[in-house]
């Protein structure tokens, strides 16, 4: 979902790139909750971080606290950031029915977009 957002609201900005430290495939629920606010998820993909080795980073943005301790160092630059979200999946599993485990995607989709336009308005370049 950050990079659904950080591609949206950071369109012309960022060059957002998203991978997980053990990615289990495109989460359908979060594909879904993204197509509430308008923003196709679809065609992204759950790739290893490892994938991501040797690109020069100007900003690493960790949203999950075991990401954050296992995040691989990337040379040059890059600045790191931590946030940490609950996971919708993990709160998915104790709901009781499809709305109530959509809920839990919803919020967490609200609060990473709202962290991302926070980044893309301190990242942008001034002028």
């Amino acid at each position: 979902m950050a990079e659904g957002w950080a591609r949206h609201l950071g369109a012309g900005v960022v060059e957002a790139q998203s991978a997980g430290t053990a990615p289990k495939g495109l989460d359908l629920r979060a594909v879904a909750a993204m197509a509430e606010s308008g923003i196709d998820i679809s065609l992204q993909k759950s790739k290893p971080v490892g994938e991501l080795i040797g690109i020069a980073f100007d900003l690493v943005v960790t949203v999950c606290d075991s990401a954050a301790e296992s995040c691989p160092v990337f040379p040059g630059r890059a600045e790191r950031l931590h946030r940490s979200f609950e996971d919708p999946p993990r709160l998915a599993l104790s709901a009781k029915s499809e709305e109530e485990a959509m809920n839990h995607y919803r919020r967490v989709r609200d609060q990473i977009r709202d962290y991302v336009a926070e980044l893309v308005d301190r990242y942008r370049p001034q002028g």
